[in-house]
């Protein structure tokens, strides 16, 4: 019964972590719209995975990654607002025949590797996980590597869970667009991505 209430507490954290719409659920959605329902989840899961790995610094204790990652805030704020600043203009100028293209050409992967690098160079992402495993005492496993375990998989299933029910939501829309509004979606996509990435930039 511990292990489960562990579980579903991770569960929980990890859902609510990944829910709040941000540049990489704007992305999911645009994603989605333009080359259907495996890509937007899989840019997801791209974010689960990283999600994964924060928690589980958090749950196992890990100090010395934490630190680690925490006085290199600066350069992943850094990199990570660069890179978003790039994928807003790339998502503005393309076009959804030519997304669809490159989804059949191995661009799912690609899919999963922009997100999963967007959200680990993202200092507010292990801040977010910090603050709740310290305030809810759930980092403190006494040395109970099988409950962290538990946890860990908790928050890797609930965030996974949220992308699966966005990019399927999202794809029962698919067919209503035409290619005039997909261009506009992606558009739109990419001025709110540019500017999270001019945001981030911004705050020291």
């Amino acid at each position: 019964m511990i292990g489960l209430s562990v579980f579903l507490r991770g569960l929980l954290i990890g859902f609510s972590i990944a829910a709040p719409v941000g540049p990489i659920g704007v992305l999911c959605i645009r994603r989605t719209l333009s080359e259907g329902r495996l890509a937007g989840f899989l840019s997801g899961m791209g974010a689960a995975s990283a999600d994964m790995f924060y928690g589980a610094v958090a749950a196992f204790g890990l100090t010395a990654i934490q630190d680690l990652l925490l006085s290199q805030s600066d350069w992943l704020r850094i990199v990570g607002g660069i890179f978003l600043l790039y994928l807003g203009g790339k998502t503005f100028f393309s076009k959804p025949a030519e997304q669809a293209a490159k989804s059949s050409r191995g661009g799912l992967f690609g899919a999963y590797l922009t997100t999963f690098f967007l959200t680990i160079t993202n200092p507010i992402t292990i801040l977010s996980f910090i603050a709740i495993f310290a305030g809810l005492r759930l980092g403190e496993t006494g040395g109970n590597y099988i409950s962290a375990a538990f946890m860990v998989l908790g928050v890797f299933l609930g965030s996974a869970i949220w992308w699966f029910t966005l990019s399927f939501l999202v794809g029962l829309l698919r067919h209503r667009f035409n290619e005039t509004w997909k261009i506009w979606v992606s558009r739109i996509a990419g001025t709110i991505i540019f500017g999270f990435g001019a945001v981030v930039l911004a705050i020291k």
